[in-house]
């Protein structure tokens, strides 16, 4: 639209139709074929979508940053379901980060589960049926990353 069109109709003195110029007739509303229900909606297909989420697998890992000794009974709970749990204790007290740490040391004895420290303040819970595989020491066997013969 030119400036003394665009002007003109700013001024009321010509109806603005621009919009009509591009209205596509042959546009329809809505898609024409539309996805089952309960199925996602994918625009690329490259992108596979999972059919079942990580708690139907079986692979959740809970990480729990605990403001007090009160939330030890929510590190507990997914314990005891068999969930690994990473313990963010640096937020915390020292007085109570080591009752947090001493009611884990309990659960991981009483549930036959394991207690490794991931960082500072930071530890790892997991159940029996896992196993914490450590890479430093396996990849200087192996000549590391960088040693390509």
């Amino acid at each position: 639209m030119g400036s003394v069109r665009k002007a003109s109709a700013w001024l009321g003195l010509v109806d603005d139709n621009d919009d009509e110029r591009y209205y596509d007739d042959d546009y329809a509303e809505g898609p024409e074929s539309a996805a089952p229900a309960g199925e996602p909606w994918v625009t690329d297909p490259r992108v596979q979508v999972a059919g079942r989420t990580a708690h139907d697998q079986g692979t959740r890992i809970a990480t729990v940053t605990p403001e007090g000794f009160g939330d030890a009974r929510g590190i507990g709970e997914l314990f005891r379901d068999g969930v690994p749990v990473i313990v963010n204790l640096t937020a915390m007290d020292p007085a109570d980060a080591k009752r947090v740490v001493d009611f884990c040391a309990g659960l991981i004895f009483g549930l036959r589960g394991s207690i490794d420290r991931v960082a500072t303040r930071v530890f790892l819970l997991t159940p029996p049926a896992y196993k914490v595989v450590s890479g430093g020491q396996e990849g200087h066997r192996n000549g590391g990353f960088f040693n390509q013969s």
